[in-house]
């Protein structure tokens, strides 16, 4: 079973953040990274899917050079190879363009499974792998808790909401998106550090995959990045009980959005 796992390299959960100059992202200057805490569970799990029935295991990420110590990482714990997404004009929070550049870096490999986090520390938009299934017409299944490959597709158990899960049967090749906690993570090994320096980490250009400037245009932007501002108001409502009762009661409605 071959299974494509995609990375994402995101700050670390302790870092000092700043808004940048521009106030339209966080100032990256002094920032440490990691990869993404979703994408480690996904990576856990492909891992655990090889070793039961064999195959490989492929990461592909992109971002700058700094991206390759995640992909690294992923090589030490056990991924057979890597793709890493080299170019500028990869360089997007847009999902639909990350979605489209790994979309074009994947249509030539064969899979039977993709695993993506569940959604991103960073962004947290939860949207690249149901735009990344979309591109490449696969059936897909999101908050994923529990995969069962069978020999007709694949089994999976999904979160829902109140405390209930739903069990799902899909054909593959198809693309799952999976949920922080499904399985304890693995530490790297001497061993599997070593092996990593001699695995595969292929760079890919938009050329390579016939991406195109048009193809990187966003449909969507940030306008504003900020701490949230902290505010306290004071309001009495005077009047006769049944008046201040009515206007309260109106204020909880629309203003503060309670009922």
């Amino acid at each position: 079973m071959n299974i494509v796992v995609c990375l994402k390299q995101v700050p670390k959960k302790d870092s000092i953040l700043r808004i940048g100059a521009d106030q339209k992202w966080i100032d990256e200057r002094d920032l440490s990274y990691e990869m993404s805490e979703a994408d480690a569970y996904a990576l856990e799990e492909a891992l655990r899917q090889k070793e039961k029935h064999g195959g490989e295991v492929i990461v592909i990420s992109s971002g700058p050079e700094r991206v390759r110590q995640s992909i690294k990482e992923a090589l030490a714990k056990g991924a057979d190879r890597a793709i890493h997404l080299t170019d500028p004009l990869f360089n997007s929070g847009d999902p639909a363009v990350i979605a489209r550049a790994l979309a074009g870096a994947l249509k030539n490999e064969k899979f039977d499974l993709i695993f993506t986090g569940l959604q991103s520390d960073d962004y947290g938009f939860a949207q690249v792998g149901l735009i990344l299934a979309e591109m490449l017409g696969l059936p897909s299944a999101t908050i994923v808790m529990e995969v069962q490959p069978e020999d007709s597709g694949v089994r999976v158990k999904r979160e829902l909401e109140s405390g209930w899960f739903q069990w799902v049967k899909l054909p593959m090749p198809a693309l799952l998106t999976i949920q922080s906690g499904i399985n304890q993570l693995r530490y790297a090994t001497l061993k599997g550090i070593m092996a990593a320096k001699k695995k595969e980490i292929k760079e890919v250009k938009a050329a390579d995959i016939g991406f195109t400037e048009s193809d990187a245009i966003s449909a969507q932007s940030i306008q504003r990045a900020y701490f949230p501002e902290k505010t306290k108001r004071t309001e009495i409502i005077e009047g006769k009980p049944a008046e201040a009762a009515a206007k309260l009661m109106e204020k909880l409605r629309f203003d503060a959005r309670v009922f």
